[in-house]
């Protein structure tokens, strides 16, 4: 028996019909096979135009319905939902994209925009025809979570889906959690005092019964998928036992190496054993195991074995025989909170960073003004120790320069430097501050009215021009500037520099990515499904964003983005189970020769080898109809559920006009 179809056409107000003739489609729609019902509507996604195709439904009977409208990204769910309502299946209705396929790429030829969009609609309804009914899967789901990153969007997510009634597992690389912000003084642009907030917050992480801590440690094997992860997590040795140590300091005292401190961006020296920061939860002392004297001799023969921190220790709290553990979390979501770094000065080598002592990039320059910092808050010189009578900060340092660094701008860099002026000048009353820039960036509520003030009460001075080289002479630099508003070329005699460099993804998330089955782009940022639409989830479901790892910003957007993804999975553990979409890959088994490339080619892990029947199974829980099977099985045997080749030889026998080619 014939399926009775209904056809319904949306103006998308003036996006479709200024290009098609609703009018005339409709009529053409009318005289194709199957079709009982066509009729056009100003906004068919509204309430009144989704009640026009549920009445229709059940008014009818139809049995297939197509909808031309927009990009099927935008309202295909919205459609299903309302044909589902009544009774018609899901699956049964199709979206014929006649806006950006149509429209949008004809808006000067009506006559072809209009029959075009009548071959989509009949290639759509030719789908729908040979469409199966499909019910939605079901998956079981572990209301758990694992937050890979402490910084503060890894601890604010953490908090957020903790104090929800969720257990939650924090994966920290680095000794001590807090990021990045560990490092910052005050805040833009209240000059709050960022050591006081960012303690609160991991109080409250450490306080809260619901959340476990993983420090030095990282993922090392992710298997499942949404709702069902297993996530296994390599933990390197601490060496100091945080339950017999009392944080006495002697072993600190005792230690005879003597290296730069990451954390304090070089101005201060460390031994191999040493307090990572300044916060109250890093006092228990860590061991770099790359800097100790105890484990670089035992790669030497004959060596003799620095044990000074553990002979010294009254508590016998550190072994240095610790070995690294592996341990398994068993979680239904991942937010993925990785961070960033500092693109390195030593590609800017026209600034002298690394060379010149007074160069210093901006993490540097907050260190010099958090009280508890290696100068106690005082702006000095690393090089002589003098205050600093003529600052120069340079922004945009390896951003915005497509040609030979990052191409992106790094968003944060005009309010932090803004910031950074104005509390230098408040210390230092009779000193300069000088901003080169390209363009100031203050984009957001308070930020262009902190910007003036600092102009107008502290007199910063704001060239804009590139800088083009900064050189040592006798005990000041030499910074070569221009000022592209009055094309004067320039020099100033600065005591310091510091240096606004670009934001980028922290070390190893690219190989991070390739483990968690996530998109990355060309500079390796972890990538959204869609930037409006799906602006928290990455390419593969249950594993979501938050923070710098996916774009560089500042705190307030990195909170935002943080508590935006602890509601998304808050939202999806509000159900028993999980729903997934049924249009996925099948196998045809009398066809599937066992060959293994659907396996190899997969890029979720969805396919197995099934080994008493030597055909390749589907793992419908993980499979996302990519499609990439059906592209490399050579025998035709991988199809997608819907969305057969029968289906789309059909489409194109439409579009061809030869009502033949099936």
């Amino acid at each position: 028996m014939e399926k009775k179809l209904g056809v319904f056409i949306c103006w998308c107000g003036s996006n479709i019909a200024s290009s098609v003739d609703v009018d005339k489609a409709v009529a053409e729609a009318k005289k194709l096979d199957g079709v009982v019902h066509a009729e056009n509507y100003m906004y068919m996604c509204s309430d009144p135009g989704q009640q026009k195709v549920k009445d229709t439904i059940s008014e009818k009977g139809l049995d297939g319905v197509v909808v031309a409208c927009c990009s099927p990204r935008m309202h295909e769910n919205t459609f299903r939902k309302a044909a589902g309502s009544v009774g018609l299946n899901s699956y049964l209705l199709e979206i014929a994209n006649i806006r950006e396929q149509c429209s949008w790429v004809h808006q000067n030829n009506k006559p072809l925009a209009t029959a075009k969009a009548v071959s989509i609609i009949e290639g759509t309804l030719d789908k729908v025809k040979e469409n199966l009914p499909l019910e939605t899967i079901t998956i079981d789901l572990t209301k758990r979570v694992c937050v890979v990153g402490g910084g503060i969007a890894g601890i604010m997510s953490a908090l957020d889906l903790a104090n929800a009634g969720y257990e939650v597992a924090i994966i920290e690389k680095e000794p001590a959690i807090g990021g990045h912000m560990a490092q910052i003084s005050q805040t833009f642009p209240f000059f709050q005092n960022v050591p006081q907030l960012l303690q609160k917050k991991i109080e409250e992480v450490n306080a809260n019964p619901r959340i476990k801590l993983y420090l030095n440690s990282e993922v090392d094997v992710l298997e499942g998928y949404v709702g069902n992860f297993n996530v296994t997590i390599r933990t390197q040795p601490a060496f100091v036992d945080p339950a017999k140590c009392t944080a006495c300091g002697k072993c600190l005292e005792v230690c005879p190496v003597s290296v730069a401190d990451e954390f304090n961006r070089g101005l201060s020296r460390r031994g191999a054993i040493f307090r990572y920061n300044q916060t109250e939860a890093a006092r228990i002392p860590v061991l770099m195991q790359s800097d100790c004297l105890y484990f670089s001799a035992a790669e030497v023969a004959d060596a003799t074995s620095c044990r000074a921190c553990a002979d010294i220790c009254p508590e016998q709290a550190i072994d240095l025989d610790s070995i690294r553990t592996l341990n398994d979390e068993f979680v239904g979501a991942i937010v993925m909170a990785t961070g960033y770094d500092l693109y390195s000065p030593l590609k800017m080598p026209e600034y002298g960073a690394g060379q010149l002592p007074d160069v210093i990039d901006a993490l540097a320059f907050e260190r010099l003004l958090d009280p508890s910092g290696p100068t106690g808050g005082q702006v000095v010189r690393p090089s002589d120790g003098r205050v600093p009578k003529h600052v120069v900060f340079i922004q945009c340092v390896g951003s915005r320069d497509p040609e030979r660094h990052k191409a992106y701008c790094s968003r944060a860099c005009c309010m932090y430097t803004a910031k950074q002026a104005r509390l230098y000048r408040q210390q230092v009353k009779d000193g300069t501050a000088y901003i080169s820039y390209m363009d100031i960036r203050s984009d957001s509520r308070g930020f262009e009215e902190f910007v003036q003030q600092g102009m107008e009460q502290e007199n910063l001075v704001y060239i804009r021009g590139r800088v083009a080289k900064v050189i040592a002479e006798g005990d000041y630099l030499r910074v070569f500037t221009a000022d592209t508003l009055s094309s004067r070329q320039m020099e100033i005699e600065a005591d310091l520099v510091v240096l606004a460099m670009a934001m980028e993804p922290k070390a190893g998330t690219r190989e991070l990515a390739k483990k968690m089955n996530v998109t990355i782009d060309g500079d390796a940022f972890l990538s959204e499904t869609h930037i409006k639409l799906y602006p928290v989830e990455s390419s593969t479901k249950g594993v979501y964003l938050a923070g710098c790892g996916q774009s560089p910003k500042d705190i307030t957007d990195t909170v935002s983005q943080a508590l935006a993804t602890a509601g998304k999975i808050q939202l999806m553990f509000s159900n028993e189970t999980l729903i997934a979409d049924p249009l996925i890959a099948e196998v045809k088994s009398d066809v599937c020769s066992g060959c293994g490339i659907c396996i190899e080619i997969c890029p979720y892990g969805a396919r197995l080898m099934n080994n008493f029947t030597r055909i390749s199974d589907v793992n419908q829980a993980v499979c996302q109809g990519c499609g990439a099977c059906i592209a490399a099985c050579p025998n035709k045997a991988c199809e997608l559920i819907n969305s057969t080749s029968r289906q789309f030889i059909r489409m194109i026998g439409d579009f061809a006009g030869k009502a033949e080619a099936v």
